[in-house]
């Protein structure tokens, strides 16, 4: 394993003028040895770009990647002793399953004792030991993503292993326990694991710290908890989350009174007032979690019309506009919901978890709360 230090740039142009040049805008991030990691973002925010920067399939336009200290940048995957499990599987159809998986250790001189005791780990790890003796030729696209998956796994003296997006091929409802194997591993192997997918609930199940990118941009690195409670750029709070975040216009005005998309509401305990009147204007950001009814007109509520109303089994989910703005809350499924139609209020249940930006920024944090 290994610590992994970027301090670079990528563009596939070869005089790049502006940030849309970019695949990955200049950026310095460090990945710590035995961490696990998820690089997470919509396609084309540059995540494989950085996972293929990082094996030594690509070299990056500018800057560095260092192991352990080491500069790498120019080295090949085989010399940075990278694994890399693809988007769809990689094998050979003509070997068994353990065949498959004693490939890189055999490839490598291990003994063949070894051999046999690591192919039998990782293959009851991945439970695959009831099918060591079955040709890959003959198995499922998920049981042979298991291999592809298993041949990544099965070094034990590799400085880390990358993952693009894994489980594409895999069945929907194998999915979850793939994912708890993965977590399950790692804490038993202490492997150096970088994970690239666009589903968050991959990313937040799999990974101790996750790497939020749009654009080309690394724009958070933090915990499933942090990112959630605390974003730091807008896309953050509108990626992460079901639905993500509302986002309202808001203003701070001289006398202290707080506007927010038109209406003038109390000041609410937690807001950073030397801040916001630094800038004035700024977008406030509410979770729909942290929304509930209250009556119309009273002191720091907002006034609403229900728009649309989903009843999804588990919460309600309650779409209202404010004006010209949209918002949406998550009700218990116990809860009395109004009617489309209604007028109602919405009270912010914890001031503390709202996010304050200016120009997609966030412009102060408060202290971070429990989900």
């Amino acid at each position: 394993m290994a610590r992994i230090d970027l301090d670079l740039a990528h563009a596939y142009r070869a005089d790049p003028r502006s940030d849309d040049d970019y695949a990955l805008l200049p950026l310095r991030m460090s990945f710590e040895d035995g961490g696990a990691y998820a690089l997470l973002g919509p396609s084309g925010c540059g995540k494989t770009t950085m996972l293929n920067i990082i094996s030594g399939l690509l070299k990056p336009s500018q800057g560095t990647v260092s192991f352990d200290g080491q500069d790498v940048t120019s080295l090949t995957p085989q010399a940075r002793n990278i694994a890399q499990v693809f988007q769809f599987p990689v094998i050979y159809d003509t070997m068994t399953v353990e065949e498959n998986l004693a490939f890189p250790l055999r490839n490598r001189g291990v003994a063949a004792e070894k051999i046999r005791a690591r192919v039998g780990r990782i293959a009851e790890m991945l439970e695959l030991n009831g099918q060591l003796q079955q040709r890959a030729a003959g198995l499922s696209a998920d049981a042979k993503q298991k291999i592809s998956l298993g041949r990544g796994l099965v070094r034990e003296d590799v400085s880390a292993v990358l993952f693009d997006e894994p489980l594409t091929v895999i069945d929907p409802h194998l999915k979850w326990q793939l994912r708890r194997k993965l977590k399950q591993i790692h804490h038993e192997l202490k492997l150096t694991l970088i994970y690239v997918t666009h589903d968050q609930v991959e990313a937040l199940t799999f990974a101790d710290q996750i790497v939020v990118m749009t654009r080309g941009r690394a724009v958070q690195v933090g915990s499933a908890a942090a990112l959630f409670e605390q974003p730091q750029h807008r896309f953050v709070g509108h990626f992460i989350g079901s639905p993500g975040m509302n986002f309202l216009p808001g203003r701070l005005h001289p006398e202290g009174v707080l506007e927010v998309a038109g209406q003038s509401v109390r000041v609410p305990d937690g807001t950073p007032h030397q801040l916001l009147a630094q800038v004035r204007d700024f977008t406030l950001g509410v979770r729909p979690e942290y929304l509930a009814l209250a009556q119309p007109g009273a002191d720091g509520v907002l006034d609403a019309t229900v728009t649309q109303l989903q009843d999804l089994g588990t919460y309600w989910l309650l779409t209202a506009t404010l004006g010209e703005q949209s918002m949406k809350a998550r009700l218990p499924a116990h809860a009395q919901p109004p009617a489309v139609g209604e007028h109602i209020g919405l009270r912010v249940l914890n001031p503390h978890t709202c996010y304050y930006g200016a120009d997609d920024q966030l412009i102060s944090s408060s202290k971070e709360t429990t989900p």
